[in-house]
């Protein structure tokens, strides 16, 4: 919290035992990557146009997800869908660190 990359839900609500969705995830990952001085401009205003279901992303998600399609560390789950809301697997966020630490290799 300290530094930024995980801010809670706000009004002093932290939730530390919560299921991570897949846009809380995303941020974290995006939040995390400007901490440490990775450029994340290049993906955060491209189009979201592979998937039907992005009017469900919250606004505050919306340059995390931008930034993780077009960096190809989040892709859909299926029949257009980016699943936003929906809770982030193990193995969803398995994959989405493992992605994120090759982009940075």
């Amino acid at each position: 919290e300290e530094e930024g990359i995980v801010q809670g839900y706000g009004n002093g609500k932290f939730g530390p035992t919560d299921d991570l969705t897949r846009e809380q995830i995303v941020t974290i990952l995006y939040r995390y990557a400007q901490y440490k001085g990775i450029d994340t401009t290049a993906g955060e205003m491209k189009p979201l146009k592979d998937f039907n279901d992005t009017r469900y992303i919250s606004t505050w998600a919306l340059p995390a997800f931008r930034w993780a399609v077009d960096a190809g560390i989040i892709n859909g789950t299926g029949n257009g869908k980016i699943s936003p809301k929906k809770d982030a697997s193990r193995s969803q966020v398995a994959t989405m660190l493992m992605r994120y630490d090759a982009m940075n290799k």
